[in-house]
């Protein structure tokens, strides 16, 4: 792939069935709780991104025996634990590797140290050091940004009451509650990903969730783990890019085959639905304690705006750059709020979307916490852009597709960091007729 591609808009429509890539978060939990359960077991259709392959290239370091049995499935042993790393631990630009292995690297019997890219080295690591440090943690860091070095440390159960709704925060701590003596309990004021309790629930370990009143907890207690294989679905956050290119191109229809659709992910989903999108689940299932199936997308000519803010932000944090994308082609406005977070990613989301797709022509305004969208009615846009992606895959995906509703041809700068999830993104396109 060029550093650089160039889009405008098709001709003809979308159409056909695709199988997106596996689920990254997913993938991250399977490696790092399966190097927990001190036993062998096999995980199939694993996401082969630069983020959960820096994951798989730490455990490595510290010891794992790891194999690819064929090109998706992997098989790990981790009769013999996990061991000192004799090099610093590379994260790359995954968020996730840093802030869950921190947690996890805490209370092990052993010294390590965490670093990352130039992009993850400007992100915040605060929100996970606070709540570790309170459990015993011993972190050095640059002013609460990488690299980290973490001294092993015998940790002690604690009630962290989250200002934010993570599954990051709420990760790093449950894995250092699970390496803590006591209960850990962590708080939260809506429910955010749940994966890591899913899959730690699927390996039998003490681990309870709940909600009183208006809060979600999870407790945990060290425990031992039952090893047993692992499928990981497909992810939604990539499905979301096809999804919204079927709906604001003319005459499309496309299936997208075995999507994650577990519920603290499922926001776009909702938000589809609010704005008149043509779909429909197919095929649901529970797999491993994930819910997956089909999601079919229809051209949806009559799209409306919608408001999106409050406990639906962290189920589709990732996909709010290609939400506006959607939202630029709906009737009325579209207003996005309580997602400053946003600035915290891989680069200012909140003033790097609005930024960009207003050279393409996009109705759009950057506010404090979000965005506020006026759509054109599935009109053209006029394109004739050159593109900054700010080093973030997501926001190249997400003006790609704008770009296919583009009147003149748009130029996307340093395309190739979608490899960083996604490098099966153009192949996909291809095949569903762009």
């Amino acid at each position: 792939m060029n550093n650089d591609i160039k889009i405008s808009a098709i001709t003809s429509p979308l159409m056909g069935e695709v199988i997106i890539p596996s689920d990254k978060s997913i993938s991250h939990r399977a490696i790092i709780l399966g190097s927990l359960t001190g036993g062998k077991l096999k995980i199939s259709n694993f996401s082969k991104g630069k983020d959960p392959i820096s994951t798989l290239e730490i455990f490595k370091n510290l010891g794992l025996e790891v194999s690819f049995i064929d090109d998706k499935t992997l098989f790990i042993n981790s009769k013999n634990g996990l061991t000192a790393p004799s090099i610093p631990l590379d994260c790359g630009n995954s968020g996730t590797t840093m802030r869950l292995m921190t947690g996890l690297l805490s209370g092990q019997k052993f010294n390590s140290e965490l670093f990352g890219d130039v992009s993850l080295s400007k992100r915040p690591m605060k929100r996970i050091i606070e709540p570790l440090t309170l459990m015993g943690a011993k972190i050095e860091s640059n002013e609460n940004k990488a690299p980290l070095k973490i001294k092993g440390s015998k940790l002690n159960g604690i009630t962290y009451e989250s200002k934010i709704a993570s599954a990051q925060v709420k990760s790093s701590i449950l894995l250092a509650g699970f390496n803590s003596v006591g209960e850990t309990k962590v708080i939260e004021p809506s429910l955010s990903r749940n994966h890591t309790e899913i899959m730690l629930q699927y390996f039998e370990a003490d681990i309870k969730t709940g909600k009183i009143e208006d809060e979600f907890y999870t407790t945990i207690r060290s425990s031992f783990l039952i090893p047993k294989d692992v499928y990981i679905p497909g992810d939604i956050s990539s499905a979301a890019f096809f999804m919204v290119a079927a709906a604001i191109t003319k005459n499309s229809d496309i299936i997208i085959k075995n999507v994650g659709l577990n519920e603290t992910r499922t926001g776009i989903i909702d938000v589809m639905k609010n704005m008149n999108v043509d779909f429909e689940i197919l095929d649901e299932k529970i797999t491993n304690g994930e819910k997956i199936g089909d999601v079919r997308v229809k051209y949806s000519p009559n799209l409306k705006g919608t408001e999106i803010k409050g406990d639906i932000i962290p189920r589709l944090i990732d996909e709010i750059p290609v939400i506006c994308v959607l939202a630029g082609f709906a009737e009325g406005k579209t207003i996005i709020k309580d997602a400053s977070d946003l600035k915290n990613k891989e680069s200012d989301r909140i003033k790097c979307t609005a930024d960009e797709l207003k050279k393409m022509g996009i109705n759009i305004e950057a506010a404090d916490d979000g965005f506020i969208i006026e759509g054109n009615g599935q009109k053209q846009i006029e394109g004739n852009a050159e593109l900054n992606t700010y080093n973030d895959h997501r926001l190249a995906m997400s003006f790609y597709v704008a770009g296919l509703r583009a009147k003149s041809e748009c130029l996307i700068k340093d395309f190739i960091w979608v490899n960083t999830s996604f490098p099966e993104f153009l192949g996909l396109f291809n095949k569903l007729g762009v």
